[in-house]
């Protein structure tokens, strides 16, 4: 007998094969079988309708930081909601494990670093989150069996480092026995099912006290080693970040990553390629480490978003404005000094020549002040401007922008939320994205779901995506759209039967309303553990997602089972070769 019976659908299987009617059947969180209308004579204990709506596989995010969250939120909210059935986590070098049990104090480092590298709450860290694990197995372990997604982990360079090294990982270089105990650690987080590796060398990645992260005072031959050694366990994969990921790579970058590729035999995939005709030569550049890295033996992958992620900005509290050079230094002063030094021409006019240099990057994007959009505000003096472009208030009060800007801000004592209106959100900026997804080494990905929870709200992409396609820009077909979010990365990563919709496939599914599919506005909720904030989106026409058969959400709304696996490397995953 069959769980469920789901007649009528409009089944895109995320092959990229054209639409068909069907009826699909589920059993024992399987698809048992995918038929003509009509044509299943097994009973099923339950079924619905589905005539008019689209069933999909499952979406896979191949870039979030729900290695957290999934503790106090087992659901992986908003991700979940918006369709996604597969996430996974472990990236850019930080992990909740291993932890040295020899050092207690390490998890605090963990966590005050997660908190300022990936914009978590302190809080919901310290209170959501057992910490019971010292082995990455155990930290896997701690998850089974409470998740409604299916769930995998890179390990965090970071982590192996500090594990290792103790207070040396920051700054210091490891011994030669030093190295042999840090592969040592990472084969037996592979061996206990740890995707591969993930490591930084970004110059934006510091840790809670402001020092660069372990990974970044790592050498080649260590990044070499590690890379080597995920070669010797199946199912394995690497993900990395250099400076140049934010821009454009250097030829050392390139080499870097083509040698990490080569030498472990796998995929690296990399995040976030930025797409904008301000800037046209930007793309050709990233794809150039693609293009050595298979005359290499490799193969490297660039994540892209298919949409422009909603992220908000402030003066007040840590954001990317932190990241743009020059910035820090005063953004980083106690707040009274942080407004007396914004309010001097001079330090504003420093900070507007630091901004729009080349070495600031994609991060120049940020700083057309007059495109601002005034969020949530405070003070009486600010009232009426919530809503209100920063450019016309500064033209009705005869203000340069940024100095408009500041002096809203200041009123609020930098606790005014601001909005940058995007400047890539031209039809060439459209075009150029449309074409790069056709490239074989670019994927989509990059939501950082479960990181910067109060800037930014990248999960829904899935559903804004398809939204896009079926009734905005329609760049790509719904069955090319639908294999971008399902196939393509689970062929990344060597996903076992999941990723389409196929009899013996895993029945990881998504029921939506074509004429509805999207994702709301975001907004600010208070959700989290000790009451803290984050960015929410509602799904839009989405009806019900199942994982491994079981449904999970109906309607927006978590049904409360609980169906998701955490994937094991070489048990659910297989390798992907790239020689």
């Amino acid at each position: 007998m069959l769980d469920h019976l789901i007649k009528g659908a409009t089944v895109v299987d995320g092959t990229g094969a054209p639409a068909r009617v069907a009826d699909v059947g589920i059993r024992d969180g399987r698809i048992a079988v995918v038929a003509e209308p009509g044509a299943v004579a097994e009973e099923a204990r339950t079924s619905e309708d589905a005539q008019g709506r689209v069933l999909a596989p499952g979406f896979v995010d191949p870039h979030t930081h729900y290695d957290a969250q999934l503790f106090w939120d087992p659901y992986a909210t908003p991700s979940l909601n918006h369709g996604v059935t597969t996430v996974a986590g472990g990236n850019c070098g930080f992990t909740l494990a291993p932890l040295n049990p020899e050092r207690p104090g390490d998890a605090d480092y963990t966590r005050r670093m997660m908190s300022k590298v990936e914009g978590m709450s302190l809080v919901a860290l310290e209170e959501g989150a057992p910490w019971s694990w010292s082995s990455f197995g155990e930290y896997l372990d701690a998850l089974e069996g409470r998740v409604a997604v299916n769930a995998g982990f890179m390990v965090g360079h970071c982590a192996l480092r500090r594990y290792v090294m103790g207070e040396d990982a920051v700054g210091g270089q490891p011994t030669p026995e030093q190295l042999e105990e840090m592969l040592g650690l990472f084969h037996a987080a592979m061996e206990a099912g740890a995707w591969g590796l993930s490591t930084t060398q970004s110059s934006t990645h510091s840790d809670g006290d402001g020092q660069p992260v372990a990974s970044r005072h790592a050498k080649p031959a260590e990044l070499l080693a590690l890379s080597k050694a995920v070669a010797e366990h199946e199912g394995t994969q690497l993900e990395a970040i250099v400076a140049g990921c934010l821009d454009q790579f250097s030829d050392e970058e390139i080499e870097l990553f083509v040698e990490m590729s080569a030498a472990a035999g796998r995929p690296l995939n990399w995040n976030v390629l930025t797409i904008d005709s301000a800037v046209p030569e930007r793309v050709p550049r990233q794809l150039v480490a693609s293009e050595r890295a298979r005359k290499a033996g490799g193969r490297i992958v660039a994540l892209t978003m298919p949409i422009l992620t909603p992220m908000n900005m402030s003066l007040g509290t840590f954001c990317a404005l932190n990241l743009i050079p020059g910035w820090g230094e005063v953004l980083g002063l106690p707040v009274p000094e942080r407004i007396a030094k914004l309010r001097e021409p001079d330090v504003r006019a420093e900070m507007l020549r630091r901004a729009g240099s080349k070495e600031a990057g994609v991060f120049r994007r940020l700083t057309d002040f007059g495109r601002y959009v005034i969020g949530d505000t405070y003070a009486a003096a600010n009232e009426g401007l919530t809503g209100r472009v920063v450019r016309d208030i500064a033209a009705e009060r005869g203000q340069e922008p940024f100095e408009c800007l500041v002096e809203i801000c200041a009123n609020d004592r930098l606790r005014t939320v601001l909005w940058p209106m995007p400047t890539d959100n031209d039809p060439e900026s459209w075009t150029l994205r449309a074409e790069a997804w056709q490239h074989e080494d670019v994927m989509l990905g990059g939501s950082d779901a479960g990181a910067h929870l109060d800037r930014m709200c990248g999960a829904p992409y899935t559903t804004r995506f398809i939204g896009d396609c079926l009734r905005g820009r329609k760049l790509v077909g719904l069955e090319q759209a639908v294999k971008m979010l399902t196939d393509d990365p689970a062929q990344l990563f060597g996903l076992r039967e999941r990723g389409r919709i196929a009899e013996g496939y895993h029945a990881d599914l998504v029921l939506f309303d074509p004429e509805k599919i999207d994702a709301g506005k975001a907004t600010l909720v208070h959700d989290l553990p000790g009451d803290s904030p984050r960015l929410d989106s509602k799904a839009i026409g989405v009806n019900a997602v199942w994982v491994n058969g079981v449904e999970a959400i109906r309607e927006d709304v978590v049904t409360g089972a609980v169906p998701g696996k955490i994937l094991r490397s070489g048990r659910d995953t297989k390798t992907v070769s790239t020689k």
